[in-house]
């Protein structure tokens, strides 16, 4: 199977395992269940759920296991677009090329999705079919990179600094939490449901993990300022218009490339070792760094 069929074969089980695991429009409160379903099931690059499965082949884990983690850290994902989009943060229109939640509904029918598909995340992950101590090694490990020492906080100096220029070190650390906790957690979550790494293969990834979030976020920030609103589904030059910290800004165009590529370079090393059950891990590497959108 080519990497792109397979890339393909994960979003279409992930879109599936979502259907399945959200509650169902028809169920009270019918409004907040159908403004669920429509946040998480209008598409996306389902980058997390692939890394969740690239790392499952490394560690032979059950896909029953893969794609309830993949469900959990996908709704995670999700519940940070619908309130990152809202007035009183980005107050953005458009995500995935379509109304952002809380223009197709309103504002507080898109906190409750945020609330909800947060607590539903680890509804989910707690009833994954692996082991009680790997059940609480990924719910710590999503938790961790869910809250203040990751993604929540990431946002929040994002938020601070509005307007006020960052050095490399203090952009590179507000990225690990607001982009890479989540992707580096996909990574450990798919290794550990299969529970059989040892910690040194475990950290291994792990340093891959950290250099690959970094990657999809310089990559954001270069797509930000060259794509258009068509190619991005979101609207495009907003950080720059927002006079937010990027990485573009910092070192401009030619130099965030240069930095992407560098960081390419690592995962690649990184990734050297790890055989063919790794390929799918060094691929995505490539991806995120051809993207368009």
């Amino acid at each position: 199977m080519t990497f792109q069929l397979w890339m393909q074969g994960v979003r279409q089980r992930t879109e599936q395992a979502l259907d399945h695991y959200l509650p169902s429009a028809t169920h009270n409160p019918t409004r907040l269940h159908e403004a669920m379903r429509y946040a998480c099931l209008n598409g996306g690059k389902r980058l997390r759920p692939i890394l969740v499965h690239a790392a499952g082949a490394v560690s032979g884990a059950k896909l029953t296991a893969l794609d309830a983690c993949s469900v959990a850290i996908e709704m995670i994902h999700v519940y940070s677009l619908v309130h990152d989009d809202m007035p009183c943060m980005d107050d953005d229109t458009l995500r995935r090329g379509m109304p952002t939640c809380h223009v197709q509904f309103d504002e507080a029918t898109a906190l409750l999705v945020g609330d909800a598909l947060q607590t539903q995340a680890f509804v989910t992950l707690a009833d994954a079919p692996v082991s009680a101590d790997t059940t609480r090694e990924l719910v710590r490990t999503l938790a961790r990179a869910s809250g203040a020492a990751g993604m929540a906080g990431g946002q929040a100096i994002d938020l601070a600094s509005v307007g006020h220029p960052l050095n490399e070190a203090e952009l590179e650390q507000m990225h690990i939490m607001k982009t890479g906790a989540l992707i580096r957690a996909a990574i450990r979550m798919g290794a550990l449901a299969g529970e059989s790494l040892t910690q040194t293969e475990l950290d291994k990834l792990d340093s891959y993990g950290k250099v690959l979030g970094l990657l999809f976020q310089v990559v954001d920030d270069i797509l930000d300022c060259t794509g258009t609103t068509e190619e991005l589904g979101k609207t495009a030059g907003k950080d720059a218009a927002a006079d937010k910290p990027t990485y573009v800004s910092l070192m401009g165009l030619a130099g965030a490339k240069a930095f992407a590529d560098d960081l390419l370079a690592q995962t690649q090393h990184l990734m050297a070792d790890a055989g063919q059950s790794g390929q799918r891990l060094k691929d995505i590497a490539l991806e995120i760094v051809q993207r368009t959108h």
